[in-house]
């Protein structure tokens, strides 16, 4: 009988330990849908499209998911992915915009997913596409930004994980690294979800929208967004001469 009971713990304790298995699986699953879900091109009336990426395991930044979806309710076309798929999420956007589908593109990300931005905008700048702005919530590790962003705000917190991010020669735009240790309630876990600094990273989206479409960055492509207008073969001629 003893051996029987050994034998049924043994086998109860498998069990939880593959209802834990399932149960991990299914979370990675739905939140892989979710991502699928929301990964469809496009941009709202203001041609913009706002791109927002989660940190560690999809759990720790879901104020990502409010903010896209406080986006959402003022007509701006936003979508959340997980950091480990910045590179997917910069050859859409920079899809999108030569297409002339979006014409300003936003970053948002917290923690790992802050990480992840410099990356984003360096991918983009050597597809010659502009960042119109970039928005950093307590980044993990310490990051240089190169290319091309019109502002990028660091938020962070001084007094725990988060870090500065340094601008390099090849950067070009406007870099404000903020310290918001200070603001009540604000910490690594909190700071995307904290309801003052979701008003500051809306209200920032908010004025790049408004101040119109990024520039277009020297030496880009003349059909990048309006086909080339072929010379008449009388002027090119004298051209030559």
């Amino acid at each position: 009988m003893a051996s029987n009971g050994s034998k049924t713990m043994r086998f109860n304790g498998v069990s939880g330990a593959l209802k834990i298995a399932v149960l991990a699986i299914l979370l990675v699953g739905l939140s892989l849908s979710a991502d699928a879900a929301q990964a469809a091109p496009g941009a709202g009336a203001s041609g913009a499209r706002v791109y927002l990426m989660r940190g560690v395991l999809n759990i720790f930044s879901l104020g990502m998911d409010q903010i896209a979806s406080r986006l959402e309710q003022q007509g701006v076309s936003a979508s959340v992915h997980n950091h480990l798929a910045w590179a997917s999420v910069a050859d859409e956007a920079a899809a999108l915009y030569k297409s002339g589908r979006v014409k300003t593109i936003i970053l948002v990300g917290h923690s790992s997913g802050a990480t992840c931005l410099p990356d984003i905008v360096a991918r983009l700048d050597q597809q010659g596409v502009p960042v119109k702005l970039a928005i950093g919530l307590d980044s993990v590790f310490r990051t240089n930004l190169t290319g091309r962003v019109g502002r990028y705000i660091n938020f962070y917190v001084a007094s725990g994980a988060g870090t500065r991010v340094e601008k390099t020669s090849g950067f070009r735009g406007t870099l404000e690294n903020v310290d918001v240790e200070r603001v009540p309630g604000v910490g690594h876990l909190t700071i995307d979800k904290n309801e003052l600094m979701q008003q500051k990273v809306i209200a920032a989206i908010d004025a790049a929208i408004a101040s119109g479409p990024s520039p277009e960055p020297a030496g880009a492509p003349a059909a990048a967004h309006a086909p080339a207008v072929a010379k008449p073969p009388s002027s090119s001629k004298r051209a030559a001469n």
